[in-house]
């Protein structure tokens, strides 16, 4: 098992990567604020995995309240958020509880936003089953459901006690969701990790044949990514911006065809070559660079041009993004391959032509 830790002072928590670790439960009960736990999971996970992962916990004593909702993008929003609260409530789960989300990054995400709102507040522990929520959404404590107007509009940081990423339950992972997950993979190489993303340039094979050994270093190195800037920035007011590379268009690709039409990591790979493109019209990167870009995302079996959603639209949907601040839109380019920046210095008719340049 390898350990690695978000440090947030009084608030740090580790991140255990291995095989077989859901079927431990001994790792979780250190971080239990008392015998009481409520696991959510998905329609899909829970027939894999929920039985034994809750046989375990109740052998350990502990009384567990069990939380299914069903799958997709396009369920992460207020409805089936409340299906959470009314398994809490009509269980009498009260504030010493400890939520446990037992799924990908949407089960993490509405588990981490119920848990940060629950009685104002409870505690919770992410164990994350997809690629992409093992590397991204599991680590940092960003929670959030969507709004038909934009993605993740509706949310908090709070941070998690525990990130259980279990490398042996990716075996069941569908083929569409494992590439999915490499796109944030490939992510933290381009925006600071150089020497990361020359191994995956050698490794992306190992990778999509499931080699558990390349797998688990590409976890914990894209976890160590996550932990150090979020450990420097962990509200989002400058550096973790960063890991944002391709999601702004990505984002308006998810809004604009409907949640769960492209899976999140489709959208963010699209949108990393448009954001490359873009680089590369305001001079930072070379064609060359361009097309390291394209091919990485391209072995990886991701898409590399955007939904044809017209570049009216796009730039409609744009509008709505996070990182707009005081009207300006910011995106997160890259300076050279390996360095991110955060900049407003594109102007409209740059990113029209990049929209116009990479979508089909």
């Amino acid at each position: 098992m390898r350990t690695l830790n978000v440090e947030l002072d009084e608030r740090s928590y580790p991140i255990h990567i291995g095989s077989g670790l859901i079927a431990d439960p001994e790792l979780i009960l250190p971080y239990l604020k008392t015998r009481r736990v409520a696991v959510v999971t998905n329609d899909v996970v829970g027939p894999l995995y929920l039985a034994p992962f809750v046989a375990g916990l109740k052998a350990q004593g502990l009384r567990v309240t069990e939380i299914v909702l069903p799958d997709g993008e396009a369920h992460k929003d207020w409805a089936t958020l409340n299906l959470i609260f009314d398994g809490l409530l009509s269980d009498r789960c009260d504030r010493s509880t400890t939520l446990i989300a037992l799924g990908g990054g949407v089960i993490g995400d509405m588990t981490g936003f119920a848990a940060a709102t629950y009685q104002r507040g409870v505690p919770f522990i992410q164990v994350p089953t997809t690629l992409l929520s093992q590397v991204d959404s599991s680590v940092g404590g960003k929670t959030a459901i969507n709004h038909p107007l934009g993605k993740n509009m509706i949310g908090a940081f709070y941070q998690p006690k525990l990130v259980l990423a279990d490398i042996g339950v990716l075996d069941t992972l569908p083929d569409r969701e494992l590439k999915a997950g490499l796109a944030e993979v490939i992510k933290y190489g381009l925006i600071r990790d150089l020497p990361f993303l020359e191994w995956l340039e050698a490794n992306i094979d190992r990778l999509l044949a499931r080699d558990p050994e390349a797998l688990a270093e590409a976890v914990e190195r894209s976890c160590r990514n996550k932990a150090e800037v979020v450990a420097i920035d962990e509200t989002e007011q400058g550096e973790r911006a960063t890991l944002n590379l391709g999601h702004t268009f990505g984002h308006a690709i998810e809004t604009g065809l409907g949640y769960g039409e492209w899976l999140h990591g489709e959208a963010v790979a699209a949108g990393a070559v448009m954001a490359a493109d873009l680089s590369r019209r305001l001079g930072c990167l070379s064609d060359a660079d361009v097309a390291r870009v394209r091919v990485i995302h391209e072995r990886a079996g991701l898409p590399v041009r955007g939904a044809a959603l017209g570049t009216a639209r796009y730039l409609e949907l744009m509008a709505h993004d996070k990182k707009v601040s005081d009207g300006t839109l910011r995106l997160v380019l890259l300076k050279q391959i390996g360095q991110a920046v955060i900049s407003a210095e594109a102007s409209q008719d740059q990113i029209r032509a990049s929209i116009e340049a990479c979508c089909q």
